[in-house]
């Protein structure tokens, strides 16, 4: 249902008669799901001249609630739902000799923070990967980008404010929660710049205060951790 109100939306933004909407639901954590359908795509449409890999959930919880399995499941979704469409795109693009892959990681793909310990690692995983793709495939004149969105209000977050530790709730109270419209604006734009890495809203200056600072971050980080529990009465 949300997927064909989006497709009316952008319907309503064509500025071309010959630009189409085509709509395809499927479960991208499985290629043998995904790949006849985007098979069927090339070949109907043609190559597409973007991949832009949006997936992702967190799921927050103190770590030792946590089973193995919920480790799975997130990385399953986070990292091996980004990577799969990228593998069976990426041999077009290559021939192509063109391309475009943009992934989407969080600001949890640079720093950890308490009570994400599934999705923290996802995240990373996103920007190492970005990593390797950004070199291997210049030979080709394919382009990478990473996005690395703060908390956005969407159901998604909702849905992780459901459990999450009250620590975080705490935490996050000095973050600003961004619209997804806005983060999504920011990102096409940095797309046709070609930006290799893209900051919505707080996430550049956290990003830069990290990699000049680190050691500080981390001390400023403990701390707001700390005063959380002890608001909470745990210290």
């Amino acid at each position: 249902e949300n997927l064909k109100k989006a497709v009316n939306e952008i319907e309503g933004l064509k500025v071309k008669d010959d630009q189409f909407i085509e709509m395809i639901s499927c479960d991208t954590t499985k290629m043998e799901q995904l790949k006849p359908l985007l098979t069927e795509f090339i070949e109907k449409y043609g190559i597409p001249d973007y991949l832009i890999n949006s997936v992702g959930y967190a799921y927050a919880q103190y770590i030792e609630n946590l089973t193995l399995e919920d480790f799975k499941r997130n990385m399953n979704v986070n990292y091996y739902g980004q990577l799969i469409p990228i593998l069976i795109i990426l041999p077009y693009f290559m021939k192509a000799k063109k391309g475009y892959i943009a992934n989407v990681s969080s600001m949890s793909g640079y720093i950890g923070t308490m009570g994400f310990a599934t999705y923290v690692p996802s995240k990373f995983a996103i920007v190492g990967l970005s990593e390797v793709l950004r070199q291997e495939l210049k030979p080709y004149n394919i382009n990478c980008t990473i996005l690395y969105p703060p908390a956005m209000d969407t159901p998604g977050f909702k849905k992780e404010n459901e459990i999450k530790p009250k620590e975080c709730f705490i935490i996050e109270e000095r973050g600003k929660l961004l619209q997804p419209e806005v983060v999504a604006e920011i990102f096409i734009e940095g797309i046709l710049k070609k930006k290799y890495q893209i900051f919505p809203g707080e996430a550049k200056f956290i990003w830069r205060m990290y990699r000049l600072i680190p050691r500080y971050v981390r001390y400023l980080a403990d701390k707001m951790y700390i005063n959380a529990r002890k608001e909470l009465g745990k210290e």
